[in-house]
């Protein structure tokens, strides 16, 4: 990406071991994610450009001599971030604050959309899936890099539990896995905050159960009307601008708590007295998506959770522009790139 709007595919110097923790993995399949859409709409223009994507899964094609769990010819699913596996913050669970980490596309490292990319820190970071699944299941898998991860956050952070009501805010592919997580972890009732008629015919299939298309002060009206004028349990704040923040935290009860996984554009937290004096608690952030791997993978490979329909546009790597503009422009929820 060179600047706001101008993404462009281009031949770059392959990807390389670098690192003896380094592995090299040939990209099978990729995606484009919701926030690769701030750049698009607001980077300023840079002559050198910027590798994107994190999203992928793929094939190892060879492995830094201090690699131990992988090898040539595994399939791996890769986290939005890479990390050691080994720090205090990673054995925590806060991978993506890992002390050794870091971001695809910066430092030297390639982003996920294209046809290869250098891991670092390989065996803290990727991880295996099973040799040949099912061609339907793998968008399903990809989803795991990031969207059902962080949609499992959202849920894990707002404290969603068997009984509770759920108020999900936002529509986009983060938000429908949250109402697949939502669901997964035992909620009664799931109002879904969204305006797009697609995306809440999927909602209702994933388990939501009610639908807000208002905005602002009538769609949290409309939440207490429907969760006998007090709130929700738990809200899953999943768009980052700051209407729907405010919306999500005065969406939730007293006592209640709401997960932030959408990516903020105001350094200001909305609502701050409010949710003070109603004693909500505010949790979330980046996604620890590889501390989740292995808990939602099982749940994918024998089709309890289809997060992967949340793709709803596939095309090859020399697409990718149109899909950026098909994602801005709301033609698309999420595009599958395929190599």
């Amino acid at each position: 990406m060179y600047a706001a709007g101008d993404v462009r595919v281009e031949n770059v110097p392959d990807a390389r071991l670098v690192e003896p923790t380094d592995a090299l993995v040939k990209v099978t399949r990729a995606a484009i994610c919701g926030s690769d859409l701030w750049p698009y709409k607001s980077m300023e223009p840079d002559e050198a450009g910027r590798r994107m994507g994190h999203e992928f899964i793929g094939v190892v094609e060879a492995v830094g001599p201090e690699v131990k769990t992988l090898k040539e010819g595994d399939l791996v699913v890769s986290p939005f971030v890479w990390s050691d596996g080994t720090c205090v913050l990673c054995r925590e669970g806060v991978h993506t604050s890992c002390l050794h980490g870091g971001r695809y596309g910066f430092d030297g490292v390639d982003g996920g959309q294209g046809e290869a990319v250098r891991v670092p820190q390989a065996d803290g970071t990727l991880v295996a899936l099973p040799a040949d699944p099912d061609e339907a299941v793998m968008p399903s898998l990809l989803t795991l890099s990031d969207v059902m991860g962080t949609g499992h956050h959202a849920a894990l952070a707002a404290e969603v539990g068997p009984g509770k009501t759920v108020a999900v805010v936002g529509d986009g592919a983060v938000g429908l896995c949250g109402v697949i997580a939502a669901r997964r972890l035992g909620a009664e009732q799931i109002i879904l905050l969204g305006h797009h008629p697609p995306r809440i015919a999927l909602a209702q299939e994933f388990g939501a159960t009610d639908i807000v298309r208002e905005d602002g002060d009538e769609a949290v009206e409309r939440v207490r009307e429907l969760t006998d004028g007090v709130g929700a349990h738990s809200v899953l704040e999943c768009v980052g601008l700051e209407e729907a923040t405010a919306t999500a935290f005065r969406s939730a009860r007293p006592g209640g708590a709401v997960g932030r996984v959408g990516v903020p554009q105001e350094a200001v937290i909305a609502e701050g007295e409010t949710t003070f004096f109603d004693n909500v608690t505010i949790a979330g952030g980046p996604a620890p998506v590889r501390a989740y791997i292995e808990e939602l993978l099982p749940d994918v490979l024998e089709g309890r959770i289809e997060p992967g329909r949340v793709f709803d546009r596939a095309g090859p790597l020399d697409e990718v522009p149109e899909g950026y503009r098909a994602m801005n422009d709301r033609e698309a929820v999420k595009v599958l790139i395929e190599m």
